[in-house]
């Protein structure tokens, strides 16, 4: 792949519609964007971003990811989380992403080197405004998975 990813620091709400791809709530989104780091991945055009956001001096988390559809399993994401991973985990010594309890994505991560590491059970039914699903099925628990320096 021909691609580059730079990091954005202004105007990031730019990039809100494909933000809400990966979290469909904008207040969710107000939370994290402003303190967070905001990458784009670039191929001849704007194809995956990503937010992450530290945690401690040890931790971070990527936040938000997320690539236009018709650019979904293409290797965006993983070269995504790759670049990442390789920026922040010699500043940190821990990265977590937290997602819903959909075997794809957890597959998606676990490829991507993560490892299961803890649950926050019914985050999406107390923190989101509405009902959230995935691939036909009702987000409750926030699954966060973990990878190590």
């Amino acid at each position: 792949m021909d691609y580059r990813i730079a990091e954005v620091t202004a105007n990031k709400k730019k990039y809100l519609d494909l933000l809400l791809l990966a979290d469909e709530q904008e207040d969710m989104i107000d939370r994290y964007l402003d303190d967070g780091s905001l990458f784009v991945l670039d191929d001849e055009g704007v194809k995956c971003v990503a937010v992450v956001v530290a945690l401690n001096a040890e931790e971070c988390e990527l936040k938000n990811i997320a690539t236009y559809p018709e650019h979904q399993n293409k290797g965006y994401g993983k070269a995504m989380v790759d670049y990442l991973s390789g920026r922040y985990l010699g500043e940190f010594e821990t990265m977590y992403v937290g997602t819903g309890d959909v075997p794809k994505i957890l597959r998606f991560y676990e490829r991507c080197g993560f490892r299961i590491s803890h649950r926050d059970e019914n985050f999406f039914i107390d923190n989101y405004d509405h009902p959230m699903f995935e691939d036909g099925v009702q987000l409750r628990d926030m699954v966060y998975l973990r990878k190590d320096v």
